[in-house]
């Protein structure tokens, strides 16, 4: 587990890389500490404390992101890249879940 300011201001979180059993998946635990939330889930911005969130490692994010989207989830923000890293985006699910969606570019 790590403490990361996020790269936006006055954002300060704990997050957590977790492997799957089968050891070929991973799953990222994120809590964030501030800003201070002012208001509650399931419409509250992504960042903010006790917001349901998982983050997902994908192979095609535009393919997973069109196959949410048929059922009914949202973007959230819009798909951006990570030099030649990744490349991610944030979606609202069922009753406000964030879904963040991560594909590696290797």
């Amino acid at each position: 587990m790590w403490t990361s300011s996020s790269g936006w201001d006055g954002v300060r979180a704990d997050n957590a890389v977790v492997r799957t059993p089968d050891g070929h998946g991973r799953f990222e635990l994120t809590t964030f500490h501030t800003p201070v939330a002012t208001s509650i889930a399931p419409r509250t911005p992504m960042n903010t404390p006790g917001v349901p969130r998982v983050t997902l490692v994908v192979d095609a994010v535009d393919d997973v992101l069109n196959r949410l989207r048929a059922h009914g989830a949202e973007l959230v923000g819009e798909v951006a890249q990570y030099g030649d890293i990744y490349r991610y985006c944030y979606v609202r699910g069922l009753d406000g879940i964030i879904i963040g969606l991560v594909e590696e570019l290797n």
